[in-house]
């Protein structure tokens, strides 16, 4: 149903992102409570939707990818 990705790193901020697929059965309403579910949950915001000619539902999610830097008194 999804697939998580990465993408380089653009202006100093990586982003993950993830495709998510809605056939045309789930209504409106179900869709939005699944991508609120993410999005509260995982950290998601929503990047870019699409709706086919069939009436399926292309989501596209992201978030940050948050990089720790190692302490110095590590090296």
């Amino acid at each position: 149903m999804s697939r998580a990705t990465r993408r380089p790193p653009a202006r100093g901020v990586e982003w993950e992102f993830e495709k998510v697929t809605f056939s045309r059965e789930y209504p409106r309403s179900v869709v939005t409570k699944l991508l609120v579910e993410r999005a509260e949950h995982g950290g998601w915001e929503l990047d870019r939707v699409r709706i086919g000619p069939d009436g399926t539902r292309r989501v596209i999610l992201r978030r940050k990818i948050i990089r720790q830097l190692r302490p110095s008194f590590y090296l």
